[in-house]
């Protein structure tokens, strides 16, 4: 919802209705993931997408009809990849959308969910699922569009004189390539790397138990954008409710909640087990009873979780620390450049970081540890190519938790920086965990081909992608 936030206050503050779509779950190669949105104003403008252009078109004309009953509804379409491919969409797969009207009456907290984005504090939205039933089994996945006629049906022009498929309310309702229901859970946020066996944790917090699991603060904050305060934001209260009667909506953070999904019971057993997901940043759908029993069915509710950005430190200004921000601001990183040197550590030479520090790497490193902003999202990247800086600092750096540690050289700074971090204590465990001499073999040569060099492998470790080329391979493209 991210990318629709902005335009959605707006037409809220304006106390205009509009239409939100927020996809629920996926399946096969959809090409956006769960939370993914798209707006519909009053004006018939568009912001946003939930496929990327395969069902945008009946997605709009649901978005519209919702905006006119106030009435929300979920949808269903699947594209088989053949058939996608046939009439020219980007992709084939199966999405399941929440489709509901947004104004202030109906959402009440959402100045209160963009004010913690906006101040890059980690904050759920809970929403609860019209329609709710049990998710498809795994060996029964959800229908695809029944021939080249459906999928061509969903390809119309925005606004168009043709009609698209649609749903109504009822659960029963079934019809070719869209179905009334709820969804799976699915999902993880950008950088997340999950939870337990089924990325629910009752009773989880905000970075963890030990400091390691969760998630954490970033480095810096920023300040409530415009429009993000004013008479009509409520703070959240520790566990309390200020949601008006009859809201679908509950916004929670780690020590708090505003809102209500229908009752005290399912609200404490989605607050507890959405703070699980948040810790994890991970975006799902949970399943409960009528009266919000863990173990039952009937009741589904879907999780958007707003961590902050996943962290990128880069050691070293250098040339190619210089690209290696660029892109890991291109990625969504949140992208601090730490050098010890004050001539060459400036804003105006990496302008494309979030912040520029002037300290020892390694003691910058252990306090933003200490301050908990270092979580299992991090990556670091040491650039410096300097055993007095790179050992120190790697000695630390290999001792965390983080997503990905690496360090550039040849192979003979390689053995040598290895055998200096062997005599400082570090383990032969915690050395295999370095990427080093660091990225993908690309045949690299400018700083900014090594920056490529390095993000693919950031990337490929995230999702276990081979880094192989896709002519190479066979099955399938897009990572679960």
């Amino acid at each position: 919802m991210r990318d629709v936030l902005d335009a959605l206050l707006e037409w809220w503050h304006a106390d205009v209705p509009v239409g939100l779509a927020t996809v629920t779950a996926t399946w096969s190669s959809a090409p956006r993931r769960p939370g993914a949105a798209m707006v519909v104003g009053p004006d018939g403008q568009v912001v946003g997408s939930v496929s990327g252009g395969c069902v945008e078109g009946a997605v709009y004309e649901l978005c519209r009809e919702v905006i006119d009953t106030g009435t929300p509804r979920t949808a269903r379409f699947g594209v088989s990849d053949d058939d996608a491919f046939e009439v020219g969409l980007t992709c084939g797969g199966t999405i399941e959308l929440l489709i509901e009207r947004v104004d202030r009456g109906s959402f009440p907290q959402l100045p209160v969910l963009a004010a913690a984005i906006a101040e890059s504090r980690p904050v759920a939205l809970l929403t609860r699922i019209p329609g709710s039933r049990p998710p498809a089994p795994a060996d029964h996945p959800p229908p695809t569009l029944n021939g080249l006629a459906d999928a061509r049906h969903l390809t119309d022009n925005i606004g168009g004189s043709h009609t698209p498929a649609s749903t109504t309310s009822d659960p029963t309702d079934v019809r070719p390539g869209v179905t009334s229901g709820g969804g799976d859970s699915v999902g993880a946020g950008l950088g997340a790397t999950g939870g337990g066996s089924d990325g629910v944790g009752s009773g989880a917090s905000w970075g963890g138990g030990d400091g390691v699991a969760g998630g954490a603060g970033p480095g810096t904050t920023s300040g409530a954008g415009d429009g993000m305060g004013g008479d009509a934001r409520s703070d959240i209260t520790p566990d309390g409710r200020n949601g008006v009667s009859g809201s679908r909506h509950l916004v929670i953070t780690p020590d708090g909640r505003d809102g209500t999904l229908g009752g005290d019971r399912i609200d404490d057993a989605a607050t507890d087990d959405g703070r699980g997901l948040l810790a994890a940043g991970r975006t799902g759908v949970l399943h409960y009873g009528p009266s919000g029993e863990r173990r039952g069915e009937g009741l589904s509710v879907l999780v958007a979780s707003f961590a902050p950005p996943a962290r990128m430190l880069v050691f070293g200004a250098t040339d190619h620390a210089a690209a290696t921000a660029r892109i890991g601001s291109f990625l969504g990183y949140h992208v601090t450049v730490c050098d010890a040197r004050p001539v060459f550590a400036t804003a105006r030479r990496f302008p494309s970081a979030d912040e520029v520090v002037v300290d020892w790497p390694h003691r910058y490193l252990t306090a933003e540890v200490e301050a908990g902003r270092i979580d299992e999202r991090t990556v670091l990247c040491v650039l410096t190519h300097d055993p007095k800086f790179d050992v120190p600092v790697l000695e630390v750096a290999l001792r965390l938790p983080v997503a990905y540690v690496g360090a550039m050289g040849s192979r003979r700074t390689h053995d040598d920086r290895n055998k200096r971090l062997q005599e400082a204590g570090v383990t032969d465990a915690d050395l295999n965990r370095l990427a080093s001499p660091v990225g993908l073999d690309l045949g690299a040569r400018t700083p900014e081909e090594t920056a490529v060099s390095i993000a693919a492998e950031i990337v490929a470790l995230r999702w276990g992608g081979t880094g192989a080329r896709l002519t190479a391979t066979e099955g399938r493209i897009h990572a679960d």
